[in-house]
């Protein structure tokens, strides 16, 4: 029996003519003409003043850090349904992580919830856009703007996501976008800085260039370059700007493909999981989801467990997702403890994701589909 992976990174366009012209052209370092490629084209697509590609979306949210001047004691309003990055980047900076729970609906960050959180030593709020799936921005940018607090956008899983028609990653002064090999959009490893608030703008090029003005250098504003500020270097190398450019010229092509994935699962097992207690995504009317990934939330931790054992006997993998970062080793050096973030600590043990990538085909969708639904449920 095939073996259908969780994940399967694919080509779909020109990947490796651009590579080929890139090696070529003998232009593999930072900031060449792919790069350049793919700034214009996230910008004019997004409508964003400045977008910066980096080595990783975890490289993104340590220049937004670096970007803020967090300073050690500052205080980072975080989802702890999330990434380890997420709130790693303001760490290293000597942050304090405040964890916030997640609505029980879409999984983000509760904007209910939010305002107790804040105290005077808060300096960011960094909302996730779980599964491609907005965040109430208007709620938060509301606190943001009443408590002169900066939002940063972790738009990890939601490229071309929007809330209320306009795009995820547009909201906060600054906003992060990843292309691992897991995403809707990728080039093996690499990221990219999006900035809404143009006063970032010149320190961002600075930061992102070991600390020096070598950006103006190239465009030859300057006859020389010199150390100005902290810094390292996050440019994402020629080879990799072009296979992303690749990619993002097949937006439109990989996006309905997804879509029509995501409405295959949901269409045949939607009954299913009505008549055994399963919860399938919430999208809201006024979100149009990134559809970068399909979940289940099982009923209990050992029938999650058990379907998963069971897909993989069916030579199909399947897997759960985050860990709750407050019960987490490091989380709870912060003063994390149980019950914390209840809905959190429940949606954790539950949540079982799908095989889900742009090559998935509707034959193998319906055999993971079929072995759903002959998992026994009687455990």
């Amino acid at each position: 029996m095939q073996y259908i992976p969780f994940n399967q990174p694919s080509t779909l366009g020109k990947e490796f003519e651009y590579i080929v012209r890139t090696i070529m052209d003998r232009d593999l370092s930072g900031d060449g003409a792919f790069t350049k490629k793919c700034h214009a084209f996230l910008e004019q697509h997004l409508g964003v003043p400045k977008v910066l590609l980096t080595t990783s979306c975890t490289h993104a949210l340590e220049m937004a850090a670096l970007l803020l001047n967090i300073q050690p004691g500052d205080e980072v309003i975080v989802p702890s349904f999330t990434f380890v990055s997420t709130i790693n980047a303001f760490v290293l900076r000597g942050a304090q992580p405040v964890f916030s729970d997640i609505r029980p609906d879409t999984l983000n960050m509760d904007e209910a919830k939010l305002e107790k959180l804040i105290s005077p030593r808060t300096r960011a709020i960094v909302p996730v856009h779980y599964a491609g799936v907005g965040c109430e921005m208007d709620t938060i940018m509301d606190i943001s703007r009443r408590y002169g607090i900066p939002v940063i956008e972790d738009n990890a899983h939601g490229l071309f996501g929007k809330y209320k028609n306009k795009y995820l990653g547009t909201f906060g002064c600054l906003a992060t976008q990843s292309f691992h090999e897991t995403k809707n959009f990728t080039c093996g490893e690499g990221g990219a800085l999006l900035i809404n608030n143009m006063e970032y703008a010149d320190r961002a090029e600075i930061i992102r260039e070991k600390g020096t003005n070598r950006s103006l250098f190239y465009r030859g504003q300057v006859d020389k370059y010199t150390w100005m500020d902290i810094g390292s270097s996050y440019l994402p190398s020629g080879i990799l700007a072009a296979f992303l450019y690749a990619q993002l010229e097949n937006y439109q092509r990989i996006q309905e493909k997804r879509r029509q994935i995501w409405q295959f699962y949901y269409e045949n097992l939607c009954d299913w999981a009505e008549d055994h207690q399963v919860k399938l995504p919430t999208i809201p009317e006024h979100c149009e989801q990134a559809y970068h990934m399909f979940y289940m939330l099982l009923p209990s931790l050992d029938l999650r467990q058990a379907l998963i054992a069971h897909l993989k006997s069916k030579n199909i993998s399947s897997v759960f997702h985050y860990l709750p970062l407050h019960l987490s080793q490091m989380g709870r050096k912060f003063g994390g403890s149980q019950g914390d973030c209840p809905v959190t600590e429940s949606v954790s043990d539950r949540l079982l994701r799908l095989p889900f990538y742009n090559e998935l085909t509707e034959s193998d969708q319906a055999r993971v589909i079929e072995s759903i639904r002959n998992f026994n449920f009687c455990l």
